[in-house]
């Protein structure tokens, strides 16, 4: 089957392409994640950390639950991070009003400069390869990183794109 996208052919996704394709992610990955990384280890965290900070800062007083299913991560692997940000004063874990048993995680004021300090890296590293790229490809980009995502993954995008304005 001639499978086809804007009129194009999908015949040049040869097994080399898409190995190429899946090692630029690799190399990209590791640039994007390599300045937070060196923020994050002078202070003795790791990604966890900065991944913990950044869905508590998109989504203020989410639930510990939240926080587990849009992590993937166990119970224990991220009690580990968060009891490490709450003694360091970056993140507060406040009782649910309506129910006792919730809680809610906040950024406190050390959180979020933490928090703005490691996304402004990675910002910086993403306008510049935006500007590179164009807004064509910076669309095309979009759509193949949304289409990789499983259904959960997708849905925990979606609400917090639809939460700020679709950006």
């Amino acid at each position: 089957m001639d499978e086809r996208v804007g009129g194009e052919s999908l015949l040049f996704l040869t097994d080399e392409q898409l190995r190429k394709g899946i090692e630029a992610m690799f190399f990209a990955y590791r640039g994007f994640t390599s300045d937070p990384d060196r923020i994050l280890s002078e202070k003795g965290y790791g990604r966890a950390h900065h991944r913990a900070l950044h869905f508590i800062h998109r989504s203020p007083k989410t639930t510990v639950n939240n926080l587990l299913s849009i992590l993937g991560v166990t119970k224990q692997s991220l009690n580990r991070v968060l009891r490490s940000l709450i003694e360091d004063g970056l993140v507060e874990s406040q009782i649910g009003k309506r129910d006792k048993r919730e809680r809610h995680l906040v950024l406190t004021e050390a959180g979020a400069a933490l928090e703005q300090h490691l996304s402004t890296a990675q910002r910086v590293r993403m306008r510049e390869a935006y500007k590179a790229a164009g807004p064509e490809a910076v669309h095309g980009f979009r759509q193949v990183l949304e289409a990789m995502m499983d259904r959960d993954m997708r849905r925990h995008y979606q609400r917090l794109t639809d939460d700020s304005g679709g950006t």
